[in-house]
C-alpha cells in the first residue's frame, strides 16, 4: 500500500501537468502541412492526429479518472507519463503515416495530467479551496494554446516538423521526474476492487447536485464552442475579416477566461460555490445580452460582437473550476470518476453546440444567430446553475457538504 501525501504537490508541479496536457493539443499544428508532405499522406488523414487526438482524450478521461479511484493518483499519473514520452519518441521516429498516427493515439496518455490533477486538487483541499486552485489551473489551460502554435511554429523552421516531439517527448521526462519527486499518493481511500467500485458508480449518476455541475460545466463550454463554430463564418459573411484579424479577435473569449480564472483563484475560496456558479453565468448571459441589444439597434461592429463574447470567456473562467470541484465533491471517494465523466460530458457538449451552432446559421443573420446560440446555450447553464442552487438550498440542512443529500 503507497504512503499517503504529507503534503500537497506544489501548485507548479500541475500547472506544468495540465499545461503539458492542452499543448499537447496543438503545438505541431504549424507542421501538419510539412508532416502531409513527408508521408506523402493526404492531408485528411494527417489531420486525424489532430480530431482522433482529441477523441481520445474524451475517451480516456472516462478511463484515467476511475483507474485512479481503483489504484491512486501517483501510479495512474507516472504511467500517463510515461506513456506520453514513449509515445512522443515513437512519432519522433515514425517513418510512416500509420505509425505516426497510432503512436499520436498513444499520446493522448496525457489527459491523465489534466484529470487526474483535478482529482488531486480536490483529495488535499475542500471544495472551495480546491475550487481556488483550480481557477489558477485553468489559467494554464487558457494560456497553453495560445502559446503552443507559436512555439511549434518556430521549432518546425529552426530544425523541422520532429523537433516539437523533440520538446513533447522532453516535456514529457520533465514531467515524469517532477511527479516522482513532488507528487505522493492523495488517494487515501481507494478501492478494493473494480467490483467494489462499480456498485458504488450508481449513487454518482444518481446524484441531481453531481448533473446540475455537469451540465452547468457543458453548457458553460457550448457557448464557446459555439463561438468557435460560428466565428468564422461572421467574420467573413458580415465583417470581411481576414484570417490575420479573425484569429486576434477570437482570443478575445481566451483573454477573458484567464481573467475570469484569475478572479475564481482570488475569490472561490471566500464565497459557496453556487455563488461562483452564479456569478460566472450571469456575466456570460449579461454579456451577451447587452450585445445582442446593440446588435438590434443597428450598431453592427466587430467590437459589439467580439466585446460580447468576452463576456463569455470571463463567466467560463469563473464557473468552471467551481463545477469542476462541486461535481468532484458529491463522492470523495469517486472524485476521480466524477472529473473523467463531467469532462467527456463538457467535451461532448461543446461539440454538440458547435455543430448546431454551423447548421443554423446563415450569412444573413450570422452576427445575431452566432450570439443567440451562445446565449441560448448560456441560459441553460444558469438554469443548470439555479438547479444546484435549489438542491443546496432545500437540502443543505440535512446533508453533510462533501454528500449528496
Amino acid at each position: 500500500m503507497q504512503v499517503s501525501a504529507r503534503r500537497p504537490p506544489k501548485l507548479f508541479t500541475l500547472v506544468l501537468l495540465c499545461g503539458l496536457s492542452v499543448v499537447s493539443l496543438n503545438l505541431f499544428l504549424p507542421s501538419l502541412s510539412n508532416i502531409a508532405a513527408e508521408f506523402q499522406a493526404d492531408y485528411a488523414l494527417v489531420n486525424l492526429s489532430i480530431a482522433g487526438y482529441a477523441g481520445m482524450t474524451a475517451v480516456l478521461q472516462l478511463v484515467m479518472g476511475p483507474l485512479s479511484d481503483r489504484f491512486g493518483r501517483r501510479p495512474v499519473m507516472l504511467a500517463g507519463l510515461a506513456i506520453f514520452a514513449l509515445a512522443s519518441l515513437g512519432c519522433l521516429l515514425a517513418r510512416d503515416i500509420w505509425t505516426f498516427l497510432a503512436f499520436r493515439m498513444l499520446q493522448g496518455a496525457i489527459v491523465a495530467g489534466y484529470t487526474v490533477s483535478l482529482a488531486v486538487v480536490r483529495d488535499t483541499a475542500p471544495a472551495q479551496k480546491a475550487a481556488s486552485v483550480m481557477g489558477y489551473l485553468a489559467m494554464a489551460w487558457a494560456v497553453a494554446p495560445l502559446l503552443g502554435p507559436a512555439l511549434g511554429g518556430a521549432l518546425d523552421e529552426l530544425f523541422g516538423w520532429r523537433a516539437s516531439f523533440w520538446a513533447f517527448t522532453g516535456f514529457g521526462l520533465i514531467a515524469l521526474g517532477l511527479c516522482w519527486i513532488d507528487l505522493g499518493e492523495t488517494n487515501r481511500t481507494p478501492s478494493e476492487t473494480f467490483v467494489a467500485q462499480l456498485r458504488s458508480y450508481p449513487e454518482l449518476l444518481r446524484s441531481r447536485r453531481f448533473w446540475g455541475y455537469a451540465l452547468c460545466m457543458a453548457f458553460s463550454i457550448g457557448a464557446f464552442y459555439a463561438f468557435l463554430g460560428g466565428a468564422p463564418l461572421v467574420a467573413a459573411a458580415v465583417f470581411g475579416m481576414s484570417p490575420g484579424t479573425l484569429g486576434i479577435c477570437m482570443g478575445s473569449t481566451t483573454a477573458g477566461f484567464i481573467l475570469g480564472s484569475f478572479l475564481s483563484g482570488r475569490f472561490a475560496a471566500r464565497y459557496a460555490l453556487t455563488t461562483m456558479l452564479m456569478a460566472g453565468r450571469l456575466v456570460a448571459c449579461a454579456g451577451l445580452i447587452l450585445g445582442l441589444g446593440i446588435l438590434w439597434a443597428g450598431l453592427l461592429h466587430p467590437v459589439t460582437l467580439f466585446g460580447a463574447c468576452v463576456f463569455v470567456g470571463i463567466g467560463n473562467g469563473l464557473s468552471l473550476p467551481s463545477g469542476n470541484a462541486g461535481a468532484m465533491s458529491v463522492r470523495p471517494a469517486l472524485a476521480g470518476s466524477a472529473a473523467g465523466l463531467s469532462g467527456a460530458l463538457t467535451v461532448a457538449g461543446g461539440a454538440v453546440m458547435s455543430a448546431i451552432t454551423g447548421a443554423v446559421l446563415s450569412a444573413e443573420t450570422a452576427a445575431q444567430g452566432l450570439l443567440g446560440m451562445m446565449l441560448l446555450s448560456s441560459l441553460l447553464g444558469l438554469a443548470a446553475a439555479l438547479f444546484v442552487l435549489w438542491i443546496d438550498r432545500r437540502e443543505v440542512r440535512t446533508a453533510p457538504l462533501d454528500q449528496e443529500s
